[in-house]
């Protein structure tokens, strides 16, 4: 997309990096809408109406030609993309019970990441050809693929979309409907539907801060290791790719394997807690490859990506057990579209953590991350353990 606005467009480079954090500000507000929006609407709907909906302004960044024009079309791809992903995450609390629902979520990222990688390989021909149309024909395509794809959604059944709201009526002995005691249970249901606010849930709101927190190791995979290898280590750039396909390679094979039982919150804080240790090993391992020769740096930044990958792993598969676990059910839209507004949050401030620590500081800066993510993934296995605790016991 970067490449698409500065060569084809004419955008420079500031003008780029306005557009994409437009884009991802707009998805901050747009994650908590969708969650709201499938607890009032029908999710699959709504799922299917913006995912349809981002694709064709996908399309349309075919035909973009000025900067205003890139922000608007950017912003509301953006904002549509972040609505259907709150909508989806709706669909799968509903849709699906305990381990089913992790499990969803592992096989749903698994294929994400290879539709990545295919579309990856389809964006090197476009690079490698670097003409208008082909550009132009790639971007028109994967714009298309999201619509089509969008259709299947409206073939799930309607258990996914939140129950009706509305209070029955209260009749008298005779049949008639009592109208005082109908609209008391209408003022009751309002009550009881605020009162399952996330915004009124402090432990499930500290877990979302915390899971944003450790979100931000992608903005280390994403911004923080192709700056590192560049710019302190003696490592070739093309180092990056390789570490990507690892990493690529690796969700997909391991992902649905490493998120079983991961609906057991004593399970999905223990896996929150190893990812903490890797994802903080990790930290320092990168900052190790600095100053070391070719090959030699070249095998420790694997070893890092190797330990971060299992770390992203890990971290996503406990995040969703707890995120479906500990929400409330009648208000499951509400619920992930706060986690996910959080995540985003999390997203865009990444690159600058990332860029003002491990890139400004060196090992130092690698070493604050390091305390950050231990410290998040601390804060998520807490809860964990707490809220497994307080559950109740099984009767023999």
């Amino acid at each position: 997309t970067v490449l698409y606005f500065i060569r084809i467009v004419g955008l420079d480079g500031g003008q780029a990096a306005i557009v994409l954090a437009a884009a991802s500000g707009s998805s901050i507000l747009a994650s908590f809408l969708g969650g709201w929006l499938a607890d009032r609407w029908s999710a699959r709907r709504a799922s299917f109406v913006c995912e349809a909906a981002a694709g064709l302004f996908l399309v349309a960044y075919a035909f973009v030609g000025t900067f205003t024009a890139a922000i608007v079309f950017a912003v509301a791809s953006g904002f549509l993309d972040a609505l259907a992903q709150s909508s989806r995450s709706a669909v799968i609390a509903r849709g699906f019970t305990g381990e089913n629902r992790v499990h969803a979520r592992a096989v749903l990222r698994t294929v994400t990441n290879l539709s990545i990688a295919a579309g990856s390989g389809i964006a090197a021909i476009a690079l490698a050809i670097g003409t208008p149309v082909s550009y132009r024909t790639v971007i028109v395509i994967a714009g298309a693929i999201c619509t089509v794809g969008a259709l299947p959604l409206l073939r799930l059944p309607s258990s996914v979309d939140a129950a009706p709201r509305v209070a029955e009526a209260v009749t008298t002995e005779t049949g008639s409907v009592n109208t005082a005691a109908t609209a008391a249970a209408e003022r009751e249901l309002r009550r009881d539907w605020r009162a399952r606010s996330p915004w009124r849930d402090p432990r499930y709101l500290l877990l979302a801060l915390f899971s944003a927190a450790f979100g931000m190791q992608f903005g280390v995979a994403e911004v923080g290791v192709p700056l590192w290898i560049a710019h302190a280590t003696t490592a070739p750039d093309a180092t990056f790719s390789v570490l990507l396909i690892a990493n690529t390679v690796l969700v997909v094979l391991f992902q649905v394997r490493f998120s079983r039982r991961t609906h057991d919150l004593r399970v999905a804080g223990k896996v929150s807690l190893i990812a903490g240790v890797l994802m903080a090993g990790a930290c320092l391992v990168y900052a190790s490859a600095a100053g070391l020769p070719v090959v030699a740096a070249i095998a420790v930044l694997l070893i890092a990506l190797i330990a971060h990958t299992f770390a992203e792993i890990l971290s996503q598969a406990g995040g969703w057990g707890l995120s479906f676990e500990l929400a409330d059910p009648v208000r499951a839209g509400a619920y992930q579209g706060v986690f996910g507004m959080t995540f985003a949050i999390g997203s865009l401030f990444a690159p600058l953590l990332v860029n003002a620590t491990a890139i400004a500081l060196g090992f130092a800066g690698w070493a604050i991350l390091a305390v950050v993510f231990l410290g998040s993934a601390l804060g998520i296995s807490a809860i964990a353990f707490r809220a497994a605790r307080q559950q109740p016991q099984p009767q023999p």
